[in-house]
């Protein structure tokens, strides 16, 4: 009885920190990972941790119970078979482009983003992959100070063209 009880406190412990996960993430990528050799596994995990987003392979049966608890719906039908998750702390659209851009560059039919969490809905393979085609905020934070810098980069140039006219006159 204790270690029923004991197995029971560890899946009560397991969904507790999945629950957290999910409030802590900006979105979730769900991905299947069906014939994804040992190698190929390892490279998608550095590939996520450069991007800084987490990736782990957690029991589907446990995170439908976290996901009750935060009050998602819609990815029960996707939850089978071998899941990971991938969760984006800082920025919604890293884990979906980490996983995307992976896919890509080997070429992978193993892998592949079946739906995920978008905005604390259940999110299709579709918008995952519309996500995953999106700028990050660095991305977008850098084309907002070229465009401001821009005008006044060439404010600059013109003020130093007259200068140099005035000198030279």
């Amino acid at each position: 009885m204790e270690k029923m009880s004991k197995n029971r406190d560890m899946k009560v412990e397991k969904v507790a920190e999945i629950v957290e996960r999910l409030k802590g993430a900006e979105s979730v990528t769900l991905v299947s990972y069906s014939g994804l050799t040992v190698e190929q596994d390892t490279n998608l995990r550095r590939a996520c941790r450069e991007n800084d987003v987490d990736y782990c392979v957690l029991k589907n049966r446990l995170v439908k119970l976290a996901l009750q608890q935060v009050g998602v719906e819609g990815l029960d039908d996707l939850l089978n078979g071998p899941n990971a998750f991938v969760f984006s702390k800082k920025d919604p659209v890293s884990g979906p482009k980490a996983v995307a851009q992976f896919i890509e560059k080997n070429k992978l039919e193993s892998l592949k983003i079946t739906g995920g969490i978008f905005e604390n809905k259940a999110a299709d393979e579709k918008k995952m992959l519309k996500l995953s085609k999106m700028p990050g905020k660095d991305e977008l934070m850098a084309t907002l100070v070229g465009c401001l810098m821009s005008p006044v980069s060439a404010l600059v140039a013109v003020l130093g063209e007259i200068a140099e006219k005035k000198e030279a006159a």
